[in-house]
């Protein structure tokens, strides 16, 4: 066993918080193996005026970080598993996945302004902006990029009236008194994986090193989900997405299909064992497509 882990990630500060707890978990479950953490700008953290369809998907999030693995200058890598590609490479597998944060979507409404007609939403997320309209017929959509503080910051400077971000990551940096409302799942359905952090590496490496930090009930509704996704060939471009919910044995799962042809969308649910997640991820995704949603 190699007596160093280099951990991979992003260099925002949400994600080094988030690889921190990767990297914290080594050095107290090894405390034989020298463990760092190599940051690194990703083609997706450098382009900031254009909406991820226009500039080739979530992958730009992945893609520098894929490299390091393969040249060995990282041994894992840690990712939101929201902001991956719903197929990885063979050689680079996800070797596990954190306990699951709070996965729903928050509203985050400028100081001194309330809830209002019109309000202006920064998102670029086609998926928040489908169920945000649903909710809010009035709103105004606008783009928005950049890390969370860099959203955050154009939000106080009167850009907008308010954002829509992952709850997790606000709660992760410790920024709950930003959040003004939190939706419920059936309200605005998560991206697939929200909340969840993903650790991907070397199909060679040790995946008993990260035992103690494996959460088996986010793999499960990660696999649900995922595979949702994967079926009706969803990426960035995308407003698919699935939220999976345990309960003992069984799981349920909810699921928006949405149509490209004309821009309509509907939701659905279904439940089972959950040993068959990734089966009711396809099920429900085709009950979806062939228009027998709720």
């Amino acid at each position: 066993m190699s007596a160093r882990i280099v951990v991979g990630s992003r260099e925002s500060r949400l994600a080094v918080v988030q690889s921190m707890t990767v990297v914290d978990f080594l050095r107290s479950s090894q405390p034989g193996i020298d463990v760092e953490l190599l940051t690194m700008k990703t083609t997706g953290d450098k382009i900031l005026d254009k909406t991820l369809d226009k500039v080739g998907g979530k992958g730009l999030f992945v893609k520098e970080l894929d490299v390091a693995l393969r040249e060995r200058r990282a041994d894992v890598t840690v990712h939101s598993l929201k902001d991956m590609p719903m197929e990885t490479p063979e050689d680079l597998p996800i070797l596990c996945c954190s306990r699951r944060e709070d996965p729903r979507d928050a509203l985050v409404l400028r100081t001194g302004v309330g809830m209002k007609p019109n309000l202006v939403i920064g998102t670029s997320s086609l998926r928040r902006a489908i169920q945000l309209m649903a909710l809010f017929p009035d709103c105004e959509i606008r783009p928005v990029r950049g890390n969370l503080q860099t959203r955050l910051r154009k939000l106080d400077e009167g850009q907008f009236d308010a954002l829509v971000l992952a709850a997790a990551g606000l709660k992760r940096m410790g920024l709950e008194d930003r959040v003004s409302r939190v939706f419920s799942v059936d309200e605005i359905i998560p991206a697939a994986g929200q909340g969840i952090m993903a650790v991907q590496g070397r199909a060679d490496f040790d995946r008993a090193l990260l035992e103690g930090y494996a959460d088996a009930d986010a793999w499960t509704a990660a696999t649900a989900e995922r595979a949702f996704v994967r079926e009706l060939d969803g990426g960035c471009t995308s407003p698919v997405c699935a939220h999976a919910v345990l309960d003992g044995e069984g799981i349920r799962l909810i699921g928006l299909y949405w149509e490209a042809s004309d821009g309509s969308w509907r939701k659905g649910s279904v439940e089972g064992p959950r040993e068959a997640a990734e089966r009711l991820g396809i099920e429900l995704a085709r009950t979806l497509r062939d228009g027998r949603g709720a």
